[in-house]
């Protein structure tokens, strides 16, 4: 911010150098495209994710069906399951063998984590299946569809910015190692006796 405000103050300076000038501009066009490009990108991005996430919020919940499950005998814990000692008292789910019916009337029996605190032979509970009754995930909500599309849209905003400034950066130090290398050549120039009394006269 500081070389943009020094463009108008440096424009008729004596001691401006042209390279002081040209940081300033280089500053003045990142903040611009800062300002203008991340937004723009962000909106693109996060539009596109939208949509794209919320077909697929549409398929899914064309192609999965909740479905009711009933338990047929509670299972022993698997040897890949939490301990029960260290489990959390959120995990309340147990492995039952369930009977469920698929959307086209195949019946289907299978291990599934039921959510019943103490499941017993007859109990129903839900499931999510797709049309031919093998499980499935739980559909994505609109919602969270809507919440990806957003941090999607904001992290391109946030890496246009990044980039810009990286730019920035980088061309600022390739500027200033071009004007310390023709300090070194000016003072390779000067000689060693610069300074001494009676030098080039």
């Amino acid at each position: 911010m500081r070389a943009i405000s020094g463009l108008w103050r440096w424009r008729r300076n004596p001691l401006c150098r042209a390279t002081d000038l040209a940081e300033a501009w280089v500053a003045l066009a990142a903040l611009v495209l800062i300002l203008l490009a991340a937004p723009a990108a962000g909106a693109l991005v996060g539009g596109s994710a939208q949509e794209a996430l919320q077909r697929s919020v549409r398929e899914q919940h064309e192609a999965r069906r909740l479905v009711t499950a009933t338990v047929v005998r509670k299972l022993d814990r698997s040897p890949l399951d939490a301990d029960p000692e260290t489990s959390t008292g959120r995990d309340l789910r147990n492995r039952v063998l369930a009977d469920w019916t698929a959307p086209d009337g195949s019946e289907h029996q299978g291990p599934v984590l039921a959510g019943l605190k103490d499941p017993q032979q007859g109990d129903e509970f839900r499931i999510w299946t797709d049309r031919h009754g093998r499980m499935v995930a739980r559909p994505l909500d609109s919602a969270t569809a809507s919440t990806h599309a957003v941090l999607a849209g904001f992290g391109a905003a946030l890496a246009v910015g990044g980039l810009v400034e990286g730019g920035r950066r980088l061309i600022v130090w390739r500027m200033a190692r071009r004007r310390y290398a023709r300090w070194d050549q000016a003072w390779d120039r000067a000689g060693p006796d610069w300074g001494r009394t009676g030098t080039g006269s």
